[in-house]
């Protein structure tokens, strides 16, 4: 699965201890810190958490580590449903959502919490995603036609071309996946990854959109597509169940079956 690399001529030191004085059921939480402001080295710091007095995911014990123990804790959170993908983040050596990621599913005793791996940090557990959403904004994620719009009725789909949507578009955009994948780690300024791939695909496949030819051609690029190599993280992290190398699978195809026309 995904490590959590380093940004380049950096050391992560040791940082500060924070214990739950008192508490008889707890859990440590070794959470990764860094703020570009202050111009130290990043470091970890460890929490104790009463369990008994916290919610039973890792972004309930990251809420009460910031709202009881340190205020100056930063990441990301929105839904905590496992909707919105704000959370995502490395627990526990994998890329995941923390507001669906249980705490007693975590194996190690000391839970490590790290922001998403080889990404540019923005501080503590926030990676900066601009260019992973300008990828996404390059695929022109939105119904493309051709046709004018029926007058009195919206675009329809068949019960079986709807179908081929599911596996689709569930996808969140957290990244978990594209994070997760060596190609991306390697190639991320112009492989497109696992996450817009899938949602390229999402637009390719359905039914009412009239410009298949052309979204392939946009994929048509030795490192935008072929970057792939099936290594299959991509489909062991995401946390809505989802298989970004399949429908890359499925790109590739229909390039090979235009080309044979």
């Amino acid at each position: 699965m995904a490590e959590f690399a380093l940004p380049k001529n950096s050391q992560i030191q040791k940082g500060r201890h924070w214990p739950a004085e008192g508490a008889k059921n707890t859990r440590t939480f070794k959470v990764y810190r860094w703020n570009p402001e202050d111009g130290m080295n990043p470091r970890v710091d460890t929490y104790e958490v009463d369990l008994d007095k916290c919610g039973p995911m890792v972004l309930d014990a990251l809420i009460k580590i910031k709202n009881e123990i340190d205020p100056t804790l930063t990441f990301r959170r929105s839904c905590r449903e496992g909707i919105c993908g704000s959370c995502a983040m490395n627990i526990d050596g994998t890329n995941t959502l923390a507001c669906t990621k249980a705490i007693g599913d975590c194996g190690k005793a000391d839970v490590p919490i790290y922001p998403l791996p080889h990404m540019e940090v923005v501080k503590d557990l926030v990676p900066d995603l601009t260019h992973f959403y300008a990828q996404y904004a390059s695929i022109k994620p939105w119904l493309r036609t051709q046709s004018p719009a029926p007058s009195d009725r919206e675009r329809l789909q068949s019960p079986e071309d709807r179908k081929k949507l599911d596996g689709l578009y569930e996808c969140i955009l957290c990244a978990c996946c594209s994070t997760s994948c060596p190609s991306y780690w390697w190639n991320g300024d112009r492989y497109l990854g696992p996450a817009i791939l899938l949602q390229a695909y999402r637009w390719i496949v359905d039914s009412r959109d009239e410009d298949t030819g052309s979204r392939l051609d946009d994929l048509e690029d030795p490192f935008k597509l072929y970057r792939c190599h099936t290594i299959m993280n991509c489909a062991r992290t995401c946390p809505k169940g989802l298989n970004p190398a399949k429908a890359i699978g499925e790109i590739k195809k229909l390039m090979l079956e235009r080309r044979a026309l």
